[in-house]
């Protein structure tokens, strides 16, 4: 079985770096470049036929690697090329992003080992005022620009209800590899509209994706929703089988978008390019069903680029897998509070504050607001936190949110 799928290459639209095309062949896959958009999945129903299907896969395999601006030997990066991060193949342009698909690359002891993704902020960053400054109204979220509120109030971090795939199955991990070695975020399913009930869309932060200014493309990315499903700890269950921790099994990465604000800004510490650090992901099940991912775990989150300003929030949840200590990464916790303001950049849209003690790991987690219908929608995802772990922020979703969002869509 073979199929190609992707958008032309080193192409940016508006705000968005996008790393596109796919190419799956005997359970091996490169992404990169390719002139053809053929990915839009069942945007034509259940009768959609993919227009490349005439051309030998072999063919189709080779053309897709020859747009790439480094050479690529499949059969070496199955056998380990991938985890060469010289700065000659380390690819960090739209339409660049490269993933070798093995089967059972990523096994119970690859997930169980993988070390969080934090960053974190010195407070010394922040100019935090001693006294509030008034609020915006609700309708006017622009009025929260520039605007940091004083540090919340610590919240202490609680474990979500398990099992996790009767509760929060829509919610799950992040995982890649980095120049670092293998490490994980969190993430959540988010509805498609077009395709309704079968979205393949996972919502993270950038930096779980792509290192920001100084580097480029993560590889090997997946998403595993309800993760870990009961929630044991390593102490409870220190060898977990990979169908306790993977209980929908694995969804590969197809295509990948954050913004070019992160791309050009982001660093590893600190809070730059984190009013933009934001990321969509296109996914498929590692064991070729061909079924969604929201078929599969049967939930999915509205996303919000349109919420009130912070009074008119109310109170929101923050979900994800912390790692870092006292946390072992094997847990789904979440966070209530009212958020609060805080700026680092002045021209962006403000950015959600909120007491938590969430380390990282939970970087990516979803933001949970209760939107009109009642149902709770994502207005955000988990960005920076400081280093004594006492709250976390996350970006306000605007029009450069929408167009990384649109950019996945449309496959």
């Amino acid at each position: 079985m073979a199929w190609i799928g992707g958008r032309s290459a080193g192409r940016r639209r508006g705000a968005v770096a996008t790393a596109a095309a796919t190419v799956l062949l005997l359970g091996l896959t490169a992404c990169g470049p390719d002139d053809t958009d053929t990915t839009d999945d069942n945007a034509g129903g259940d009768e959609a036929k993919n227009p490349v299907e005439s051309v030998p896969r072999e063919d189709r395999l080779r053309d897709l690697l020859d747009n790439l601006p480094i050479e690529i030997d499949p059969e070496l990066w199955e056998q380990g090329e991938w985890a060469n991060w010289d700065s000659d193949t380390w690819l960090r342009e739209a339409g660049q992003y490269i993933s070798v698909i093995i089967e059972d690359f990523w096994d119970a002891d690859r997930m169980r080992e993988a070390l969080d993704r934090e960053r974190a902020i010195d407070e010394d960053e922040i100019d935090e005022p001693a006294t509030p400054e008034p609020e915006a109204p609700a309708d006017n979220p622009d009025a929260d620009r520039g605007i940091t509120d004083p540090q919340p109030a610590v919240v202490q971090a609680r474990p979500a209800t398990t099992p996790y795939s009767a509760n929060s199955p829509a919610i799950g991990k992040v995982f890649m590899e980095t120049p670092a070695g293998s490490m994980v975020c969190s993430g959540a399913v988010v509805t498609d509209p077009d395709n309704p009930g079968r979205s393949n869309l996972v919502a993270t932060a950038g930096h779980c994706v792509h290192a920001g200014r100084d580097g480029g493309w993560f590889r090997q990315i997946i998403f595993v929703p309800a993760y870990n499903d009961q929630g044991d700890s390593l102490a409870e269950n220190p060898d977990p089988a990979f169908e306790e921790l993977a209980p929908y099994g694995t969804f590969w990465a197809e295509l990948i978008a954050t913004t070019d604000y992160w791309v050009e800004q982001g660093t590893e510490e600190g809070g730059n390019g984190a009013h933009q650090d934001f990321a969509m992901m296109r996914v498929s099940a590692e064991d070729g069903s061909g079924r969604s991912l929201e078929e599969t775990v049967g939930a999915a989150y509205d996303i919000s680029f349109d919420a009130p300003a912070v009074s008119g929030i109310g109170g929101i949840d923050v979900v994800g897998y912390p790692a870092a200590d006292p946390y072992d990464g094997q847990g789904m916790f979440v966070c209530s509070d009212e958020p609060g303001r805080l700026s680092l950049d002045a021209a962006e849209p403000v950015m959600y504050r909120v007491g938590c003690t969430m380390t990282g790991g939970a970087s990516g987690g979803p933001w949970l607001a209760t939107g009109a219908n009642g149902a709770q929608e994502l207005i955000s995802v988990t960005s920076i936190g400081p280093f004594d772990s006492t709250w976390l922020a996350g970006p306000r979703l605007e029009a450069e949110a929408r167009e990384v969002f649109d950019e996945i869509r449309a496959g």
